[in-house]
């Protein structure tokens, strides 16, 4: 009798467990967000997205001082921070965010006594309330960039 009774309650918990999967997947229920690459130069050829939309988020990878050719802005730490945001705000632009979506910032300098004068820009750029960030000096950076900053925008609902 207990044999009977264990076995009939397995098949009861398997076909409950089957019902159940068979509703999810009729109904199209699914937790998974769809990825958007945003890609202002895709000639140039690297491995990577400028960012990436994954439901209201948006991921940035790091922007440097570079203008359309991809020269460095010219005349140290303050014109490249200037341009780097600029950069950082035409990917919002292209994701449909803004500035005050940032939510968090990493900056990273070749040269951490840069940070007053990387400061003072950032400072004049950022909305408020101003987004978390951790700021870190570098060993080196891509095509002897001064300055690389990377951002997490969360869209406003």
């Amino acid at each position: 009798m207990k044999i009977t009774l264990q076995t009939g309650t397995s098949r009861l918990f398997t076909c409950a467990v089957a019902v159940a999967l068979m509703l999810g997947v009729a109904t199209g229920q699914s937790y998974a967000q769809e990825r958007k690459a945003v890609n202002l130069s895709p000639a140039r050829g690297l491995p990577f997205s400028d960012g990436i939309v994954v439901g209201n988020t948006l991921y940035i990878a790091g922007q440097e001082g570079t203008d359309e050719s991809g020269k460095l802005a010219a005349g140290g730490i303050g014109p490249e921070t200037t341009a780097t945001l600029e950069n950082i705000q035409k990917v919002l632009k292209a994701a449909d965010f803004d500035l005050k979506d940032i939510v968090s910032v990493t900056v990273y300098l070749a040269d951490i006594h840069e940070f007053p004068d990387m400061n003072k820009v950032y400072k004049g750029v950022m909305p408020d309330p101003k987004p978390a960030r951790a700021t870190m000096q570098a060993a080196a950076l891509v095509n002897s960039a001064r300055i690389e900053i990377s951002a997490i925008a969360v869209k406003q609902k």
